[in-house]
């Protein structure tokens, strides 16, 4: 089983394109910070590498920005290529099922401020809850 699930933040924003197949793929680089504190007290942060695919890529480069924070659900792959300057290196990325966006949207007009959320209270009577 090769199942991997990450909340972060990203470290910049997504780089998206089109294959010569018209197929879309997005990538972005997660900042998932690490469950413990080193000996110095400081909570390390590991950068991971999310390659999205097709309508998920879609919606990762329409609603993610650098900062925002996001769940992925996932798999790693393992690619070996040749560098530029010929040696071989190791790629690690996981490649994204699903996202969840976690950050609540930001308001697209600078400098207005998002106007508060309104709730609204109705009663509900104990027979009607379901426990």
């Amino acid at each position: 089983m090769n199942k991997i699930i990450l909340i972060g933040n990203l470290a910049a924003d997504p780089e998206f394109k089109k294959t010569s197949g018209d197929v879309s793929v997005c990538t972005f680089r997660l900042a998932v910070q690490r469950r413990f504190a080193n000996q110095q007290g400081v909570r390390e942060a590991d950068f991971i590498n999310i390659v999205a695919w097709r309508q998920v890529a879609d919606l990762c480069a329409r609603y993610l920005k650098k900062g925002r924070k996001a769940g992925v659900v996932g798999s790693l792959q393992v690619r070996q290529y040749d560098a530029k300057d010929g040696t071989k290196r190791t790629a690690y990325e996981v490649i994204a099922d699903e996202v969840e966006f976690l950050s609540p949207p930001q308001n697209e007009n600078a400098g207005q401020k998002n106007e508060p959320t309104e709730y609204v209270m109705v009663e509900v009577e104990d027979d009607d809850l379901p426990f």
